[in-house]
């Protein structure tokens, strides 16, 4: 059912206030020709209905990086918030880590109203991904298996933790309207073995479901092999078509935290009106990345960039269970679906 004009503002100035948007704030929502008309409307009319000054920044990027738009990133570093509805973190020009450095939030938000109203953000998805990265942060190793073939390990500590609840409420702290995801990146190097990409996992950005199993091997941090049938052929020449080594190696490593997210919503949509962030956060997955690190700071900045999550997975802190067949484990981290 569609939401009405009101609902939707009335939804996105809730999440603002989780972001703690107020009247003595400035929120600059950053747009593109082709961003959801409706996301724009209701985010700008929701920083009205607040109170806080807000700026509608719509810079002409086309072949040059937003980065060397000194106004425009200016705009954005002198903001409390940007509403970003246009994916810094996609730019590969360091913008993101730029505007991040001078206390700016950012909250990126590019699904359709109906999905962000379904996984609307609520404190205890906060708390639950604090919990999750805590973990993460005190732990060294990470180990993933599966009954489909994984056996993967990595070392962490190297990399920061990417805490993912769905609104932006610290200073310098980015965040994804819907979410519920923890992740890291593993030490430079050190992942090894095999993940096994099994009938029904999705690869994005292809936002489709696997129908043939892939066999995936990793040693000193990037793939050597992608065996299997069509859809891992189909995901190595996708790798290979960019030319470039680092497309290979692996990026960040996590789990799904929002129980209000769907595996199957994905079959339920057209592919240009989703993101797939139901993919990406539904409760008890594991999803590794492949290709860039320099948003953590490391100097992989490659264009070439998947993201898989899996389901049927277990995933271990230094030998501690955080997800066991899917199924998250720490008091701490579990949530009741609804």
């Amino acid at each position: 059912m569609a939401l009405s004009e009101s609902q939707q503002i009335s939804m996105w100035a809730e999440v603002l206030r989780l972001s703690n948007v107020n009247d003595e704030e400035t929120v600059v929502v950053l747009t593109k020709p082709e961003a959801r008309p409706e996301n724009v409307k209701a985010a700008y009319n929701a920083c009205i209905e607040i109170g806080a000054k807000t700026v509608h920044m719509e810079p002409h990027i086309g072949t040059t990086r937003l980065r060397d738009n000194a106004v425009a990133m200016e705009a954005m570093r002198q903001a409390d918030l940007v509403v970003d509805l246009v994916g810094l973190h996609l730019q590969r020009g360091g913008e993101r880590p730029h505007v991040l450095a001078a206390d700016t939030r950012i909250l990126y938000v590019t699904e359709p109203p109906e999905a962000l109203a379904r996984m609307m953000p609520r404190e205890e998805d906060k708390h639950r991904v604090q919990a999750a990265g805590k973990r993460i942060e005190a732990a060294k190793t990470m180990r993933v298996e599966s009954d489909a073939g994984t056996a993967f390990e990595c070392d962490l500590g190297e990399y920061p933790v990417l805490y993912e609840y769905g609104y932006a409420d610290e200073p310098g702290h980015w965040d994804h309207w819907p979410a519920g995801f923890i992740a890291t990146w593993p030490n430079e190097t050190t992942a090894r073995g095999t993940i096994v990409i099994d009938r029904g996992d999705i690869i994005f950005p292809f936002k489709s479901y696997v129908q043939t199993p892939i066999r995936v091997d990793f040693e000193n941090g990037y793939i050597t092999e992608i065996s299997g049938d069509f859809d891992a052929a189909y995901m190595r020449e996708f790798i290979e078509s960019y030319e470039d080594r680092d497309g290979f190696a692996m990026s960040h490593v996590g789990w799904g935290l929002q129980p209000r997210a769907k595996w199957t919503a994905l079959g339920m949509m057209d592919k240009q009106q989703t993101n797939g962030n139901d993919g990406r956060a539904f409760l008890g997955n594991f999803m590794f990345s492949t290709g860039p690190n320099d948003d953590a700071g490391g100097t992989r900045n490659t264009l070439c960039h998947l993201d898989i999550p899996m389901r049927n997975c277990s995933v271990y802190l230094d030998d501690e269970p955080m997800v066991v067949n899917g199924e998250v484990i720490p008091e701490d981290q579990r949530a009741a679906t609804d």
